[in-house]
Order: structure tokens, then sequence, then C-alpha cells
């Protein structure tokens, strides 16, 4: 039913929290495969993909890429695009089959949460959620659930190396509606590791600004040396 396709670059320290939550899915028959594109890590990623028994792509790295790479392979009629360091909650997959069943036309993504405690994480995803539900902008975090037929249709991922996230979903509403993504409530727990490392309030206001810049036109290679 769904093949799940992850873009990994030195990811071996959430990845198998990532895969872990993929497995019973897989046992169940919802996860038809789980494919993992990477940008050529020199960590431990591959002997953890070697573990669970996914698919193993490489692509030049760059996240846009490697999705539009993993997509490819895909032989699924549905896809989930997955960050490695993203732990879907328990019921995704029953909540997801549901989603299917209804929307066969349509996208879904997750509802956002940190892996961390503590209020400021949780003013972030609430943020995060409310930005997602006011001007249809999840985030690569989310995931996205769509399927095949929908995804070629809109011209799949763009070989971006920022905001390919966002660039797919605007051709996703342009194209189907604006009614076309859906926010499934089961939740997509991520690191925080980057806004606790900045600082949470100075990284909003960069991805803010960041974001702004895109939708003004600054081209994604110029916008990824100010993401980093």
């Amino acid at each position: 039913m769904i093949s799940v396709v992850i873009p990994t670059l030195n990811a071996a320290l959430r990845l198998g929290a990532c895969l872990d939550a993929l497995v019973q899915p897989v046992i169940d028959g919802v996860v038809k495969e789980v494919i993992i594109v990477d940008g050529g890590s020199s960590d431990d990623t591959l002997t953890i993909v070697d573990g669970f028994g996914a698919k193993f792509l490489t692509a030049p790295p760059g996240r846009g890429g490697q999705l539009r790479a993993g997509a490819a392979a895909a032989s699924g009629d549905w896809q989930l695009f997955l960050h490695a360091d993203t732990v879907l909650q328990n019921e995704w997959a029953a909540e997801a089959r549901i989603f299917i069943e209804k929307n066969p036309h349509h996208a879904g993504v997750f509802t956002l949460a940190f892996e961390a405690p503590g209020l400021a994480p949780r003013i972030v995803s609430a943020g995060a959620m409310l930005r997602t539900k006011l001007f249809k902008s999840p985030y690569g975090d989310q995931g996205l659930l769509i399927s095949k037929t929908v995804y070629e249709e809109i011209g799949g991922y763009r070989d971006m190396p920022l905001f390919e996230d966002v660039d797919i979903v605007q051709r996703l509403l342009q194209i189907k509606g604006a009614n076309a993504l859906h926010i499934l409530a089961a939740k997509a727990a991520t690191s925080a590791e980057r806004y606790e490392r900045e600082g949470y309030l100075r990284r909003v206001l960069k991805n803010a600004l960041l974001l702004a810049r895109f939708h003004l036109g600054a081209s994604p290679e110029k916008l990824r040396e100010a993401y980093r």
C-alpha cells in the first residue's frame, strides 16, 4: 500500500527510532516497502538500514533530489515521505489507512511535536501547526502522505537544496485545490536539536525570514547557505 521514502545523510543517531515506528505497519501490510536514499553518509546509517531490511539507494546530497530518487523507485500506490529524525506515533498507520480510503485525490501531513521537554518546544510546535492550518504551509518534519498518481500529476519533488517541502505543497494546492491538504491527528515527533543549539526564538525567526525570502523569489541555493 504505502512506500515510505526517507532521505539520509549521517542520520544514524535518530534513524533507528524512525524505522522502529514502521515495523508494525510493515507487519500489518500498511507499509509495503521502506526506501532509504542516502546522500553519502560516513556514520553507521548503512548498518542501521541493513538491520531493518530497507531498500538502500544512493543519490547526490540534497533532500529534494534524494526524495525524488526515492519516489522514482517506489512501487506502492501511496508514498509517505519522512525525515530521518521524525518518529511517528503508534496510531499513525491506522489513521493513514482511513485517510487513504476517504481521500484518494488529496494529501496529508501529521501533527508536529518535538521530542524535548519544556514550554518552548510546545509553543513552537503549536505555532507550526497554526501556520499549517491557516496558510497550508507545513514543513517536511510533518511528513507527506500522497498517492503516487497525485504525486506524479503535480510533478513530484524538485531537486532543491531547501524548501522542497514548501514547493511541492504549493503545487499540490494550485493543481488540486485549497482543500487538498489534510492534517492527520497522529503526531510526528521530531528532533529539537537545532532549536536547542541556536535558541528557540532565534531559530523560529531565522526560519520565518528564510521562508519569506523564498516566497519573494530568493534562490534555494543561497538560502541553503543561510540555513546552516
